[in-house]
């Protein structure tokens, strides 16, 4: 048998379903492409017909000017899933149409893309789409406009001109405390820069015409609007360490009106909030940079709830909540649970954010995608990446995608110790949310939090030190994943999928005592049972993977492993809860084991493995490691 396996059809296609041709045949309708990251694009290819799902949608890309054109993985055929809302009593439907993402991109670079559509019962409308899209760039500041310099209060040595002490006298107008903190016009303008030199910048927001205007409530709320071109840049000014600390304020940067803001280099501490950047339905900044800076003694990082946003960059952060660095507890099932001295670093919403190279510790979650509820029409969440980051210690879950819709990507995050469950989908409205190549060590509760039905999950490639319990997911596709769970009393993996088109295969799980249940699955028998109520569905248990193959569709090539593969991961104790362990395990595969060339492969995504087809889990032997969290 050869060792590769091109599963572009696999993770696409269903099981017929009879139905006249009329209705198998594929209409095609209008395409969306997404705004693009710095790496990826997304797109949407909205269709009507398929009831049998047979369609398939090949997509190969090619730099602009090029010759060459290299294959993505397939789009995903999503539609006519159900997602509950949980108790907010609400139904969702998934549109009828194929979405997905080409990958691993040049940043400021033109690519033409082509879309191939094939359906045996026939299409009807356009089979072919080629169009150019650009990858975004880093935002910087802008060359060519003003420069303001910003000294802390009592700053007693020589300024650069034009000077002036605290931000918002630099940013407003001087003469702006106490009542007259509304009165000036904002100076500045886009492409500005406000150099921010050394020093503590403190309010006593109690004291009535504060120096940094900051009367009261603590916060700058900052409403001027840079531009994409144009970034209004707040910077330090590199000359020795810049500290913001909030005095204990609520927020300290109010930006839900400030769009195309750079803060770069600065030390924020001692505010529940530092970044607040959008309210629901109210208001929701664009084009938000924080990157190179230092939070620590928060209780959120960077946050917007609105629809609106887009065009976040949130890099090479360190971001350190207040939750203890030295104990692991969750939130339900204590006699003291956790206190939420820290909720989140990063919670977004909108389109096409970028989350990257942060390292972050001591919160209740790591990095969110905003559990916004149904979205809307055209103000889906889509298109927002989050890699390379290293996330430590959290009381709930590592990263969490609840409330993304389409191109949620998840992939080479580094993750330790977290109480409830590794990655989270509750809910995705259609998908595709990937999680590729990540490394999950030490989850006491469940390695995958897919619940409420998401819809549309490419699990590809992670390795997850923790056992699995899913409660319940539709159209989910899980391929050459570690499973090593660390707790012998339970499942290895426990998973309900509402379609029976979701699939498993070519994964590795740890399986040490073949005298119990050590896998179960609840999945649809037949076509009828498709998107209906877990109750109507018939758990199987399954002892061996040998039994599982033999019964089921499923792991056809799965492979059973243990920890003896990696070069030094040692397993959690399962009976010490609350153990923080630390980073630093090698997490690459011994030569010749069980887990090399065992994987299949997948285009964009396994390209370039090093033996006679790919490995299974985050690492690829013989290749370079990832580097996670800020980039020096």
């Amino acid at each position: 048998m050869p060792k590769i396996f091109y599963y572009s059809i696999l993770f696409f296609l269903s099981f017929f379903q009879p139905h006249s041709s009329k209705f198998n045949q594929t209409k095609t309708d209008h395409l969306v492409v997404e705004p693009s990251t710095l790496n990826c694009i997304g797109l949407e290819w909205y269709i009507s017909g398929d009831d049998n799902r047979n369609a398939t949608v090949e997509v190969q890309y090619r730099m602009k000017g090029t010759s060459r054109w290299e294959n993505a993985m397939p789009l995903l055929r999503i539609g006519g899933e159900k997602i509950y809302g949980h108790e907010q009593r609400w139904v969702y439907t998934t549109e009828n149409m194929f979405a997905g993402s080409v990958f691993n991109l040049s940043a400021d670079t033109y690519y033409e893309c082509k879309l191939e559509l094939n359906d045996p019962d026939g299409v009807e409308g356009e089979r072919e789409m080629i169009f150019i899209v650009k990858t975004k760039a880093e935002p910087n500041a802008y060359d060519y406009g003003n420069t303001y310099h910003v000294y802390p209060p009592g700053y007693t040595g020589k300024r650069l001109s034009p000077g002036f002490t605290g931000l918002n006298a630099a940013y407003y107008g001087e003469g702006n405390t106490g009542d007259w903190w509304n009165v000036p016009d904002a100076r500045v303008q886009p492409g500005d820069v406000i150099l921010v030199h050394a020093g503590v910048y403190k309010a006593n927001r109690l004291r009535y015409a504060d120096s940094l205007a900051l009367d009261f409530h603590g916060a700058y709320v900052l409403t001027q609007k840079g531009t994409p071109d144009k970034p209004i840049t707040i910077k330090a000014a590199g000359d020795g360490e810049v500290i913001f600390d909030g005095d204990g304020s609520y927020r300290l940067f109010d930006l839900m009106a400030a769009d195309y803001h750079i803060f770069e280099g600065l030390t924020i501490r001692n505010t529940d909030i530092a970044f607040y950047a959008g309210l629901k339905h109210v208001m929701g900044s664009k084009g938000l940079t924080v990157k190179n800076c230092k939070l620590y003694d928060i209780g959120i990082g960077v946050v917007t709830y609105n629809e609106d946003s887009k065009d976040f960059y949130i890099a090479d952060n360190t971001f350190l909540g207040r939750h203890d660095p030295d104990t692991l507890i969750g939130w339900y099932g204590f006699k003291e649970p956790e206190k939420l001295t820290s909720y989140y670093a990063i919670k977004v919403y909108g389109q096409s954010h970028i989350i990257c190279h942060n390292k972050i510790s001591n919160f209740h979650d790591g990095i969110c995608i905003d559990t916004h509820g149904q979205p809307e029409k055209d103000k889906k969440s889509v298109s927002i990446d989050i890699f390379r980051n290293d996330i430590f210690n959290m009381s709930d879950d590592f990263i969490e995608t609840d409330g993304g819709s389409h191109n949620i990507r998840v992939y080479e995050n580094r993750c330790f110790n977290s109480y409830h469950s590794s990655l989270s989908a509750q809910p995705v409205f259609g998908g595709p949310v990937y999680f590729i190549r990540n490394v999950c060590y030490n989850t006491q509760g469940t390695a995958l939090k897919y619940t409420v039905r998401p819809s549309g999950i490419y699990t590809l490639n992670n390795t997850f030190i923790a056992n699995t319990g899913i409660a319940s997911f539709s159209n989910g596709h899980f391929r050459n994943n570690l499973f090593i769970g660390f707790d012998d009393t339970r499942p290895v993996l426990s998973a309900t999928t509402l379609t029976n088109y979701s699939s498993w295969d070519h994964n590795g799980y740890r399986i040490k005592d073949t005298g119990k249940v050590n896998i179960r699955l609840r999945f649809p028998a037949r076509d009828t049972l498709n998107n209906r109520d877990e109750a109507e569905l018939t758990w199987k248990e399954f002892k061996t993977l040998s039994q599982l193959s033999a019964s089921t569709k499923y792991e056809l090539h799965g492979v059973l492993v243990d920890e003896s593969i990696f070069m030094n991961v040692p397993l959690p104790n399962p009976f010490i809860k609350g153990k923080v362990y630390p980073v630093g395990y090698d997490f690459r595969l011994k030569e010749s084991c069980n887990a090399i060339d065992k994987g299949c492969f997948i285009p964009n995504i396994t390209d370039g493995y090093s033996g006679t087809a790919p490995d299974l889990g985050a690492l690829e032997s013989k290749t370079s490691m990832f580097y996670y969290g800020p980039r020096k």
